[in-house]
Parts: C-alpha cells; structure tokens; sequence
C-alpha cells in the first residue's frame, strides 16, 4: 500500500488539495488497498483555505511519518508558511519515493532545498517569482507537469488532476487511471508538455482591429473570407496571406503583430495547428493523413516532425495514449 500524505495549512487552495485526493480516491476504490490517504497540518488543528473552507486535518505533521508520495498543495499560505512546514519538508522531502507539488506548492519545496538542480514548474504567475529566488531551480513555465527524477511538479489547480492521474496510471495501470477519469467526468488525454495555455490565452489579443480579426476572427462580409487563424488551420496562413487580410505589408504584419500579441505570426499558427491536430487525434477516428492534411501540415512527415519537436512523441502514440476509450476506431 502507497501512503499518500498530503501538507496542509491556513491559505491552502482547496482545489489543490482534494482535486489530487479525489483522483488517488479514485484509485483506490478500483484497486481497494492501494493507497492510505492522509492529511496532516503543522499542529493537526484545522486550517482554512484560500476560498474560506475549513477542512480537519487526520493528523499533525510533527506525528507523520515519511509517506510513500509526499504532497505539497499551493495557495495564498506560501507566501508565509507556517513555522515548522519547510524544516519538515526538508528533513522528510529526500526520504519520500515520490514527491509531488500542485501550483505554488513548489515555493514550499524549493524553499526547503528538495527542487535544486531540478526542472521544476509552478503556476505561471508565480514562475519568475521561483526563478529568482531559487536560482539553483531550472522553471520552466510552460508545461501544464515536469517530472525529474522522483521528484513532480505541477502548474495551477486542475493541473494536479492532471498529474496525479498520471501517477495512478504509472501505479495502478492505464485502464484504473481512464476509469477514475470518467468517474471524475474528465479526460485522461492532457501530457505533462502540453502547455499552461492554449495558443489563443498564451498570445495577447492584439489592439488594432486589422490584425485582431485576423488573429480571433470577424464575420464574413461578400468581399471579406473568415480572417480567424483559429477558425482555418489548414488553409493558407502564411504571413503574406495574413498581411493581405489585414491591408498590411508583410513586414509591418510581422512586426506588429508580434509587438502586439508577443508572439510571431509563425509561431502562433504553429501552435494552433499543433491543438488543433491534437483535438483530431484525440476526439475523430481519422487517419492521420487526413488530420495533417486539415490541420495544414500538408503530410504526415511533416506533422509526425511538429509532434516530435514540441511533444517528444509521434502522432500515433499521442492518439494511442491520450484518446478517450469511448472513441471509435475506423
């Protein structure tokens, strides 16, 4: 049996802390003896969340002992921890077989010394915040998890859904870790690379109406075709075509566009045509020639070079690990 213990506090975020539990819960009813959950604050008295619950603790964290999987959640409580959590963390942190944050639970980690030298992510608001005051901690904030090592990380809130479902699935088997995601009503389809934010929410929505509807779209008019990146993947989004819906020249388009959003014209087409793909492969049953042909790839190959370059997979191992059982297979 895998005891899991989970840290808690006054300003801990409710999600973070009973989204996990819910999921190794979940675990543990399709696998009985699988996992013992508990909870534990710094002197076993209740606490209360961020969002104003009060949630009772099973034990004192001075009376628990080195769980199998140690969990960290965040919240408004690291930014002051409690007197006691970080000096327990660092003296249980190392001897825990798995350790595991959620959002800014990786503050408390970092601060205990349990993240140097480790690729590590937190929510993304609170990315540079770790990077500078944990210089020794590689963040990367783009990932929705990193694992490195024994050691997992998690960004915001459903994020952790998302990473302790992939800790079920190394545990308990890929048929237990789908069928506590349906139980939760959620898809077990996000990987640890995907990014925090989709390509609409990572780019901001640039000022100028020209290239605002070429980037989220306006109405079609007789002499004006959707403009919307997102609503064409597979048609011609080359900065020339997109310069022209816009009545720009190509260069200004370029730089405007990228001065406004934060993003090239390049790479934001590279990121929606990589969801889009992605929603294909995990919601149709077409071929994968097809979905690169839609999602204007052009080829296989060159999709199967984007999936291995942004998600270090190829097209049909993403479907086969991340469609939802309930779709059909032609």
């Amino acid at each position: 049996m895998r005891t899991v213990l989970v840290v808690l506090f006054d300003g801990v975020q409710s999600l973070d802390v009973t989204g996990p539990l819910e999921v190794f819960q979940g675990g543990e009813l399709h696998v009985p003896g699988s996992y013992r959950i508990r909870t534990a604050s710094p002197d076993g008295a209740a606490v209360r969340t961020s969002s104003g619950l009060t949630v009772v603790p099973d034990q004192a964290l001075t009376a628990s002992a080195t769980p199998h999987t140690l969990l960290v959640p965040g919240g408004q409580g690291t930014r002051n921890p409690a007197p006691g959590v970080v000096a327990w963390l660092r003296e249980h942190g190392p001897r825990a077989e798995r350790l595991v944050s959620v959002c800014t639970g990786a503050i408390l980690l970092a601060a205990a010394g349990l993240l140097d030298g480790r690729r590590a992510t937190t929510h993304w608001a609170y990315c540079d915040r770790l990077a500078r005051d944990h210089p020794s901690v590689e963040v990367d904030p783009d990932p929705i998890y990193v694992r490195d090592g024994h050691v997992a990380t998690s960004a915001g809130v459903t994020a952790g859904i998302d990473l302790a479902l992939a800790l079920v699935e190394e545990d308990l088997g890929r048929e237990v870790a789908l069928g506590t995601a349906r139980h939760l009503v959620v898809f077990l389809r996000r990987p640890g690379n995907q990014a925090q934010f989709s390509a609409q929410l990572a780019a901001q929505t640039a000022r100028r109406e020209p290239l605002r509807e070429v980037q989220l779209g306006a109405p079609p008019t007789p002499l004006r075709q959707w403009g919307r990146i997102t609503e064409n993947p597979g048609g011609d989004l080359g900065v020339e075509s997109l310069a022209a819906r816009a009545c720009l020249s190509p260069r200004h388009f370029a730089r405007a566009f990228q001065a406004e959003t934060g993003m090239t014209p390049g790479r934001y087409v590279d990121r929606v045509r990589l969801e889009h793909a992605r929603r294909l492969l995990e919601d149709t049953s077409d071929g994968v020639e097809e979905i690169s042909r839609a999602c204007g790839y052009g080829t296989p190959e060159a999709m199967r070079r984007a999936f291995a370059k942004a998600l270090g997979t190829a097209p049909a191992e993403y479907r086969r690990r991340f469609r939802p059982a309930s779709v059909p297979t032609r």
